[in-house]
């Protein structure tokens, strides 16, 4: 639809559609209405499409043959941004998101929060509640850790993200969180995808350890089709034959992806190595290839971390490697933040 088009018009589009035989959602965005239209005869959109461009409110008609069509390239033009309060993700900005890999206690959490954000991160991650292949495993502090998340971003200004693993505690996350992240485990999970699909709230989704990308698309559109347009793509890694690392980080999905959608991608490569001796490295790449933004682990004493320690890198590393990040974020046309607000 046009930029200033009414409700009106959207509401009369969206009628002409459903007698079509077309399932029909639209999407409000800040400056435009994406009407999606699902369905309808084939051998018809041809002539539904010309009676379509002569309402008034109409901009254009777009046709998408993928079978994602919300999070499709076509059904955008512009890449999206993701806003987060002041913090823009998919702009010229390489956002850092880090933080620990779990929230331990508050002696951890704020001291890792207060390094990250002087170094320039400007969202902190921390995962209140943790999967784990073992049932025996630590499975995280829960609202406890919620709340000491909270804090920690109040105090350090800084965004967070951090996981909901079950459609039950979808609300009790969201109260607290600025981005749901959706886990690998969780990436075809369709109740929790439509759950977070009814939110107006940012959602990170993690690519699946054995996950195409297709299919990485199409649980992205789980979300989307609820219309919450508000998703950031998380390359993790997948499952490979290599025992060398605990995945393999996948980076040639970063430039596919950004030529199969308009969403932003962000790159994790903590869990994407699962060894620290390479995520500074591997995030320099991800900054050269196109990530919109970095997801790290960070751990003011990795060795003694109650979970993922080896792949968690030490305070000090990540004071040293943010330099490094800007320059090849300056190199590429884009920037990268030096420092965080004062803390207050």
């Amino acid at each position: 639809m046009k930029s200033g088009s009414s409700p009106q018009e959207v509401q009369e589009v969206s009628d002409r559609l459903s007698e079509l035989g077309y399932m029909v959602n639209p999407i409000f965005g800040v400056e435009k209405t994406v009407i999606g239209a699902v369905g309808g005869p084939e051998l018809d959109k041809i002539e539904a499409a010309d009676q379509l461009k002569a309402y008034t409110g109409v901009e254009d008609v777009i046709f998408i043959t993928k079978p994602y069509k919300f999070v499709a390239r076509e059904s955008r033009k512009a890449n999206t941004v993701i806003e987060v309060g002041e913090v823009k993700i998919g702009g010229p900005e390489v956002v850092m998101m880090a933080g620990p890999c779990t929230v331990e206690s508050e002696e951890q959490l704020f001291k890792t929060a207060e390094a990250v954000a002087a170094s320039g991160a400007k969202v902190l991650r921390g995962g209140a509640y943790k999967p784990s292949t073992s049932p025996y495993s630590f499975h995280g502090m829960g609202v406890a850790g919620l709340e000491l998340l909270r804090e920690a971003a109040r105090r350090f200004h800084l965004k967070i993200v951090t996981e909901v693993m079950h459609v039950r505690k979808v609300d009790e996350v969201a109260e607290y969180a600025d981005i749901l992240q959706i886990g690998t485990r969780n990436m075809q999970n369709y109740e929790i995808l439509r759950e977070v699909g009814q939110l107006r709230k940012p959602v990170m989704l993690k690519r699946g350890m054995t996950a195409k990308l297709e299919e990485f698309l199409l649980a992205a559109e789980y979300i989307a089709s609820g219309g919450n347009e508000n998703i950031l793509l998380c390359e993790r890694g997948i499952r490979t034959f290599e025992p060398y690392t605990r995945n393999t980080l996948d980076l040639s999905a970063v430039p596919a992806l950004r030529s199969l959608t308009h969403l932003p991608v962000v790159v994790d490569p903590s869990q994407g190595t699962g060894r620290r001796e390479l995520v500074p490295p591997m995030c320099k790449a991800a900054v050269a290839v196109g990530a919109d933004g970095l997801l790290v682990e960070v751990h003011p004493n990795p060795d003694h971390a109650i979970k993922d320690g080896a792949q968690s890198i030490t305070i000090s590393a990540f004071q040293e490697m943010m330099p490094e990040l800007r320059a090849i974020a300056g190199a590429i046309g884009r920037s990268m933040q030096s420092d965080a607000s004062p803390v207050g």
